[in-house]
């Protein structure tokens, strides 16, 4: 057995990190690490700053839709510190106020409209007790999914998320999903007729995919299909809720009926892990008669459900600024597809998240090279190889968007001097 090092992990020098994660993790994430990194690896944030261990600062735009409000943002850090002298975590035996408290907050945020709640760590953990819910409650075992998807890596989050990349090995091992087309309004109603089909999952903005909003009128119909035949819809908005597309919620913004929302990512503000399943009284009902049918034990941990009703308000405060941040990073990425045709082939997404489709995935990586170089962190989208994501948080200001513009067009213009677009003529 080794000797344990006596360099904690804030203070190890880089190449001892660079060790570690090749000795304990998977020697391509120190591959990976320290490609982003130059070599160095990050140290401390702040808002949208990131500082490494060689001092430089990087722009945040990429975290994985986790930082919306952030790094260490001042209201999600206090409410933390508070708990933490408190009662951090629960006995699991006695009713906890901090929870409670959590899911009232949540609850209201959404108009009450779907009143029952169950908190997870990630959003993998709420897909499965969604999906898990939904098959007790109506007593049948098929669900529909959408191509391109993202649900999770979990074993029963796999079932439904799209992309054959994380599903290869594991066949016959996951619950009987079919994923449908995202532009056919009939494909659920093929699907639900047989009176076989649980639920319906979706996500309104897919982000995994590439920052892709599925038609609202598709899945208008797709919510009335599946009523009609008794079969729930479960709206997936990890990462498109919570204001990052402009909503609360963009399902049910866009009227669609669903019977559940999905939140992760940016719940704990940034600084906590915590994920929420809300739904109505007939998906939540196998819960309320059992409710240790599904349990964990840190769901409604208190450190983490403290966050929640001091951070809810933030992100309301910052909605208005987040939407017109909206519009400047439109009009700079269209600006972008104006300037280099030849290698970005499209602009999609809404709000603040942003999908840059590249010609190639090879323009694609070459551009999260010189990004990263540069100093700007962006989310590629393993899904969509010719994406790159852009996630600005909420916190971010006009001269943040303008930077991270003008790192954008020089790492384009690199791309569109040294790679193939990949066009053919």
């Amino acid at each position: 057995m080794s000797t344990p090092s006596t360099v904690t992990g804030a203070s190890a020098a880089p190449a001892e990190v660079f060790e570690r994660l090749r000795r304990h993790f998977s020697p391509k994430l120190a591959l990976t690490g320290g490609f982003a990194g130059r070599g160095a690896v990050e140290q401390r944030a702040e808002g949208c700053r990131v500082t490494l261990s060689d001092g430089r600062t990087v722009l945040d735009f990429g975290s994985y839709a986790v930082t919306l409000l952030g790094h260490r943002h001042p209201a999600a850090v206090a409410a933390v510190r508070r708990q933490l002298d408190a009662m951090p975590a629960s006995t699991r035996s006695l009713a906890n106020p901090v929870a409670a408290e959590a899911a009232a907050c949540l609850s209201g945020y959404l108009g009450d409209v779907l009143p029952k709640v169950y908190f997870g760590l990630n959003g993998a953990d709420v897909v499965e007790v969604a999906v898990k819910l939904a098959r007790l409650a109506t007593g049948r075992g098929r669900v529909v999914a959408v191509r391109g998807g993202f649900h999770g890596k979990s074993l029963g989050a796999l079932a439904l998320t799209h992309s054959p990349l994380y599903r290869a090995g594991l066949l016959g091992c996951v619950p009987d999903v079919v994923h449908v087309a995202p532009d056919d309004p009939d494909a659920v109603l093929r699907e639900v007729v047989g009176g076989e089909v649980a639920a319906v999952v979706l996500e309104p903005v897919q982000g995994e995919n590439g920052a892709v909003p599925l038609p609202t009128a598709v899945l208008r119909q797709w919510c009335a299909d599946a009523a009609r035949h008794g079969s729930l819809v479960i709206a997936d908005e990890i990462q498109c809720g919570l204001r990052r597309c402009g909503e609360r919620s963009v399902a049910l913004a866009d009227g669609l009926p669903v019977d559940a929302v999905l939140f992760g990512k940016p719940l704990g503000g940034g600084v906590v892990p915590l994920s929420a399943l809300l739904c109505s009284e007939r998906l939540y009902a196998p819960l309320a008669a059992d409710p240790f049918l599904h349990s964990a034990t840190f769901g409604g941990h208190p450190l983490s459900c403290a966050v929640l009703p001091a951070v809810l308000p933030v992100i309301e405060d910052l909605a208005e600024h987040g939407k017109a941040l909206a519009v400047l990073l439109d009009e700079a990425l269209d600006r972008l597809r104006e300037r280099h045709p030849g290698v970005v082939t499209e602009v999609r997404g809404r709000g603040l998240l942003r999908g840059i489709d590249f010609s190639s995935p090879q323009a694609a990586g070459s551009v999260v090279v010189e990004l990263a170089a540069a100093g700007l962190l962006v989310s590629p989208c393993l899904s969509s190889p010719t994406t790159v994501r852009l996630l600005p948080p909420l916190v971010s200001t006009a001269a943040d968007v303008a930077e991270a513009a003008e790192i954008l067009d020089a790492a384009i213009a690199v791309a569109e001097r040294t790679v193939p677009t990949g066009r053919a003529g």
